[in-house]
């Protein structure tokens, strides 16, 4: 990728990240651009990304494994929905059997990367956690693969008189191993997939659990186990029955999405028939009618209605109101009700950060990613030679992965094509800052609206835009060429590449005819 007068980046590709986003895109590295040298930076000591960062109880996707998955490696085992620790073991024998392991530099924490547009490449300053010793490392081609939120700092609201309380309060992204609460009462404060998940696994030893929630979340029943994936992989040769279970599994989510936003009162009144066979209608009334639309917010998934039978059975209970403050046997409601206990779970959700909170810089300027349009939901506006990860919020978030790994595969082979340097998202025609949208559109959750300000924006039409619709990215990413008149491919000092620090928004918000 670079001309023989200038130095030799340290690899032709960095990923920051070995989470599953990490590992795929380094499979596909080196199945299609087999030439390159890359390898991964972590900051954790192991692999897994979430899926090894979280201990709390009963921890699991709500997205079934055959979609959440690689497309390359098949899933043996009978459950579809299927717990962390097992989607980490998953993630690192991928790694093993396609030899990533030794491409990973485990407990190096990228702090920042800068563009050298002289010499073409990135260099990251990164720090090793051992020694907390600095260096750096170069790579003409940067892949982020650093997830959607902070590892070090949750959603974490601090409630009127906290220090009162004589019992914990813990957060689940900081789980500790040695928290006994056989026969404690503990209360959950929470209602989206964290508390969902870990209110009926508590019950099994705790004395008792309240889910506390602020508001109602949309809620349905699957089973664990997939019967059709599972007979498809008794009578066909597993990679076979994998591609055809994701395929099924894809479309019967892009169908519930559509039909969702399509017809949300008709979708609505089917969610509610689904929990009538759980629970009776003043419960559902309460604590599991929302006032927002299906799919404005994530819809919750609880396997084989494991939340609707502990409540069923008496072992948890469910309340939805406001906290006025704690107090030290427990909170205390504004309706002036309280709630015993002696633990509390604060299931308050994640906080969203964009590239890991890395620094961002060219040539020493810093980019503020604000400023910038999303070319695709991919890359960015004036960024040269870098890819972000980026998942689904109304889905299964690695179903976005091959399209990407296949994405930075294509850009690099055309690098080499056209006998490139680099490649930018080039902008073309003014675009009045106003008329933007932010870079997640039609979801109203409040750890997404809080973060939005710090992410791209999108323009009104393409190749400025995140779709979040699997469809959609199909068209705009893997059925297009590469080389579309916008990502430019260029040689090292051809062009200054744009500049995206400029406070003037108006000048850098452009998009293409």
């Amino acid at each position: 990728m670079t001309d023989a007068s200038k130095k030799a980046p340290d690899y032709d590709v960095l990923i920051i990240g070995a989470g599953i986003s990490g590992i795929g895109i380094a499979r596909h590295l080196q199945q299609k651009c087999p030439d390159k040298s890359f390898a991964i930076l972590e900051g954790r000591d192991a692999i897994g990304g979430t899926w090894d960062l979280f201990k709390y109880p009963g921890v699991r996707s709500d997205s079934d494994i055959h979609t959440l998955g690689f497309s390359f490696k098949p899933w043996k085992r009978n459950d579809s929905i299927v717990d962390g620790a097992s989607i980490r073991n998953y993630i690192e024998e991928a790694a093993q059997e396609n030899g990533i392991i030794p491409k990973i530099r485990f407990g190096v924490e990228v702090e920042k990367a800068d563009w050298s547009s002289s010499e073409s490449c990135w260099a990251l300053t990164v720090r090793d956690k051992a020694t907390d010793e600095s260096s750096t490392v170069t790579c003409n081609f940067l892949s982020t693969c650093t997830g959607y939120y902070s590892y070090t700092d949750p959603e974490a609201p601090q409630f009127p008189n906290q220090e009162a309380f004589d019992g914990d309060i813990i957060h689940p992204q900081f789980w500790p191993e040695d928290l006994e609460y056989s026969d404690k009462k503990v209360v959950v404060i929470g209602s989206g997939a964290t508390a969902m998940t870990i209110v009926p696994n508590m019950a099994e030893k705790a004395g008792h659990v309240t889910m506390l929630q602020r508001t109602p979340t949309y809620v349905v029943s699957r089973p664990k186990k997939d019967w059709l994936a599972n007979l498809l992989h008794s009578i066909l040769p597993n990679q076979t029955a994998h591609n055809l279970t994701r395929k099924k599994n894809i479309f019967m989510q892009q169908q519930v999405f559509k039909q969702a936003k399509e017809g949300p009162e008709k979708f609505r009144k089917r969610l509610m028939k689904m929990a009538r066979k759980h629970l009776p209608q003043d419960v559902i009334d309460a604590h599991f009618s929302p006032d927002y639309a299906p799919w404005d917010q994530r819809l919750c998934l609880i396997p084989d209605a494991d939340l609707f039978n502990r409540l069923k059975d008496g072992s948890v209970s469910i309340e939805t109101g406001h906290i006025a403050e704690l107090s030290p046997e427990g909170i205390k409601l504004k309706d002036g009700s309280s709630i015993e206990a002696d633990i509390i779970i604060t299931a308050t959700g994640l906080a969203m950060q964009h590239m890991g909170g890395i620094d961002v810089s060219i040539d020493d300027v810093a980019v503020e990613f604000s400023d910038c349009l999303t070319y695709k939901g991919l890359s960015y506006s004036g960024v040269p030679n870098l890819v972000s990860s980026w998942g689904y919020f109304n889905a299964s978030w690695t179903m976005r992965v091959d399209m990407t790994a296949d994405y930075i595969c294509r850009l690099i082979q055309q690098i080499d094509k056209t006998k490139s340097d680099y490649c930018v998202a080039e902008v073309v025609q003014p675009v009045d800052p106003d008329l933007t949208r932010p870079w997640i559109e039609g979801f109203s959750s409040g750890y997404i609206s809080r973060k939005m300000h710090l992410f791209p924006r999108q323009a009104a039409s393409a190749p400025w835009i995140h779709p979040q619709n699997f469809g959609a990215d199909i068209a705009l990413i893997q059925a297009q060429d590469v080389d579309d008149g916008v990502m430019q491919f260029k040689k090292t000092g051809s062009v200054s590449t744009t500049s995206v620090s400029t406070k003037d928004k108006a000048a850098k918000l452009q998009t293409a005819a």
